[in-house]
């Protein structure tokens, strides 16, 4: 049989998403190249060489974030729609027939492919890049201990994935997809509740705040702000970076502010409290809550929209091969990358929000201001990127729109 009759066809809405996907790299590529003049009113607080520092910084993790996709969406099509995921499919067919075991073989070698090419972005990226900039604290023997414990982690989850997705298709090859929405859904909550407890702990230590000032200012912060504040915790985050933040995570009983050790030891005491400040809006205005509501409702309606797509391009009504999981990866990889905007504009409006409610908390303007100021110039932000890319792929504001909300803030306090 000739390859010819191997390949799949690149109908309209495959067609516009690789359009979409190449045209979005290509800008996102142009501007980390180009990105433009300098915003002057940065200068208002940041010197000439941090704005600088923070643009040389961004340059390299911007343009290899873009080659890395490139990479991996260029693979995909290339197996895809030229024949060869097919071959590969039927060859684990007639090792295995049409068995299970035909759809895990042909996922590890898929997925092993795949990290093969992500992997020296990644590797130079998140440790050589990081320092060169003084930022990263590991060995690169830790940094392999971290990769290798992390991808271990996704292969038994993914491979656990793929094996329960292809059994629904085969039982129920109608509604397959409202099935896999809803289980996917339910995983998308039950890792948001389990995640902080069970997974986190693998990887860093967490442990309760003991400065008795920081345990004060909390719970003066969640009187205010009237919340069940039980869990905050110190992550020894300086084991791996000089970077500070925090963050806000978890469900119901699981719920828990998570301060970096750095900032604690970095930062004063009035920038600190800004920080747990925002986690705690966060918590009060049900981000995390309305992320997964959004999640869930794009859940059903990508699963719906991907069934309808491999029923164009599978011929066997009611049996979807092997090759099928390259299609959904290739289908999932450029949905999530062009959707990246729409996903990053909530993330943004909730960032914001947290800011203003976090002044409302505090009553600290210059604080958080300065707060602002300082995680920029330490964390070697691009206070000034080209519009494009902040539209793109910043699921938080720019320091000098963090800025203005939290002044704006100010003024209508008084």
């Amino acid at each position: 049989m000739g390859v010819i009759k191997l390949q799949l066809k690149i109908n309209g809405l495959w067609l516009l998403l690789i359009v979409a996907a190449g045209f979005f790299c290509l800008l996102y590529i142009w501007f980390t190249l180009f990105p433009g003049r300098v915003n002057p009113e940065v200068l208002n607080y940041f010197s000439e060489q941090q704005v600088h520092d923070g643009r040389a910084y961004s340059f390299v993790p911007g343009l290899l974030f873009a080659l890395s996709f490139l990479a991996q969406a260029a693979f995909l099509i290339w197996l895809v729609f030229g024949g060869r995921a097919v071959a590969i499919s039927r060859f684990f067919q007639q090792i295995t027939g049409r068995s299970i075991w035909s759809y895990v073989l042909f996922f590890l070698v898929l997925w092993l492919i795949l990290k093969l090419i992500s992997l020296p972005f990644d590797l130079y990226t998140s440790f050589f890049w990081q320092h060169h900039w003084g930022f990263s604290t590991q060995t690169l023997g830790a940094w392999w201990s971290d990769y290798i414990k992390s991808s271990g982690l996704e292969l038994v989850l993914s491979a656990a994935g793929v094996a329960i997705l292809f059994g629904i298709i085969g039982r129920w090859p109608s509604f397959w997809w409202l099935i896999t929405a809803a289980l996917v859904s339910l995983w998308l909550v039950l890792q948001s509740l389990l995640w902080p407890v069970l997974i986190s702990p693998l990887f860093n230590r967490f442990e309760p705040v003991r400065d008795p000032e920081v345990t004060a200012m909390v719970q003066q912060l969640a009187q205010k702000a009237r919340l069940p504040v039980d869990q905050v915790l110190v992550m020894d985050a300086s084991k791996r970076t000089t970077r500070a933040n925090a963050y806000f995570t978890g469900l119901f009983g699981t719920k828990r502010i998570v301060l970096y050790d750095n900032l604690l030891s970095d930062y004063p005491m009035n920038q600190v409290k800004a920080v747990v400040a925002h986690e705690m809006a966060h918590w009060k205005q049900g981000h995390i809550i309305k992320g997964l509501l959004m999640g869930v409702a794009a859940n059903f309606l990508i699963w719906l929209v991907l069934f309808l797509v491999l029923r164009s391009m599978v011929p066997s009504a009611g049996y979807y091969p092997p090759y099928t999981w390259a299609v959904i990866l290739l289908f999932f990889l450029l949905v999530s990358f062009v959707g990246s905007p729409l996903q990053n504009y909530f993330s943004r409006g909730m960032e914001r929000e947290a800011d203003r409610v976090s002044v409302m908390l505090t009553g600290d303007v210059p604080g958080a201001v300065q707060l602002e100021v300082n995680l920029a110039v330490k964390n070697l932000s691009d206070v000034s990127p080209p519009n494009f890319i902040r539209w793109f792929s910043y699921s938080h504001p720019p320091a000098l729109t963090r800025i203005s909300d939290i002044k704006q803030e100010g003024r209508e306090l008084k």
